[in-house]
């Protein structure tokens, strides 16, 4: 059985990353952490609890930090619409979190289980800063940390070289690369090259005819308009699934390397690039295990899995 907390600013591909791990009966959610990103606070929220409520889940849901650490949010509902899921009319309102700071959850959970969470983050890292912050021993304390997060060949999807969760707290970010944390680091190249949906593909998905993968499918209308309108992709891309996919099976990353990672933070041509130092020209340890290939195959088969489904290989 694997422990999971999960940190997420709950969009449409957060949503589908959350049944994966909901519905795999070798994954005890211990927690999962909401935190501002796709979204202000309160729809993150919402929308995490109304995925945890249609996947018949029981995982405590706790609130987090409603901004990045030192800077105003800048949300992603262009990409996710005005309610991260679409815009398709869900009742995304009225439900309630447990009682208790994110913050406070994560560091007392990973205290509680050391060496034995895999801390799943999908959103801004203001939440595990934060945690890091008020106690720095917990960096040592996670199993693993499979983080959705940055791009390893520079190429971004909010700016020219950088990936949104990076971007959007990367003074947060630079903390958590810095801490000594075991990162895995899965970025928005890794999703591009392995977790596109064309219509063909999207149909064949919600062709499982269960009300999770319609769900699944149902809300990625935003991110397709928008992976075919400016990221130029042929299809929606599902980031933080293929990530949790990691997480839950190690064998999706076909190919790993131990490489230092270092983050631009502040505000300029560069803010919240994740700068990948392949040749070792920097002179430091490496800091990150970046996934440079992964298996699309293995992806699917959680996922179809996930929602009642079973993938089948051409």
């Amino acid at each position: 059985m694997k422990r999971m907390i999960i940190d997420t600013d709950t969009g449409s591909d957060d949503a589908v990353a959350l049944v994966m791990a909901m519905r795999d009966p070798n994954v005890k959610i211990e927690a999962v952490t909401v935190v501002a990103g796709n979204g202000p606070l309160e729809m993150a929220l919402q929308n995490a609890l109304y995925t945890r409520e249609i996947c018949d889940c029981s995982a405590p849901l706790y609130a987090g930090c409603a901004a990045p650490m030192f800077r105003a949010l800048e949300t992603a509902q262009d990409v996710h619409g005005v309610d991260g899921m679409g815009d398709i009319g869900l009742p995304l309102q009225g439900r309630q979190p447990e009682s208790g700071h994110a913050v406070d959850v994560l560091i007392e959970l990973i205290l509680r289980y050391p060496g034995k969470i895999t801390l799943v983050t999908l959103g801004p890292l203001t939440n595990i800063a934060v945690a890091l912050m008020k106690n720095p021993s917990i960096a040592q304390k996670v199993e693993n940390c499979v983080m959705m997060g940055g791009a390893s060949d520079a190429r971004g999807n909010v700016s020219q070289v950088a990936e949104f969760n990076i971007w959007a707290d990367p003074e947060a970010a630079k903390i958590v690369f810095e801490s000594g944390m075991p990162i895995t680091m899965v970025g928005w190249d890794i999703s591009r090259k392995y977790a596109v949906f064309d219509k063909a593909e999207a149909a064949a998905l919600r062709a499982v005819g269960t009300p999770l993968a319609e769900f699944c499918m149902d809300i990625q209308g935003k991110v397709d308009e928008f992976a075919l309108e400016v990221t130029q992709l042929r299809g929606f891309d599902l980031p933080d699934p293929i990530s949790m996919a990691v997480a839950q099976d190690s064998a999706t990353a076909t190919m790993t390397q131990k490489l230092y990672v270092e983050i631009e933070p502040g505000d300029g041509l560069c803010r919240g690039q994740t700068v990948v130092d392949y040749l070792g020209v920097a002179g430091k340890e490496p800091n990150v295990e970046v996934v440079l290939e992964a298996s699309r195959e293995r992806f699917l088969e959680i996922l179809y899995t996930a929602v009642g489904g079973e993938y089948t290989r051409d």
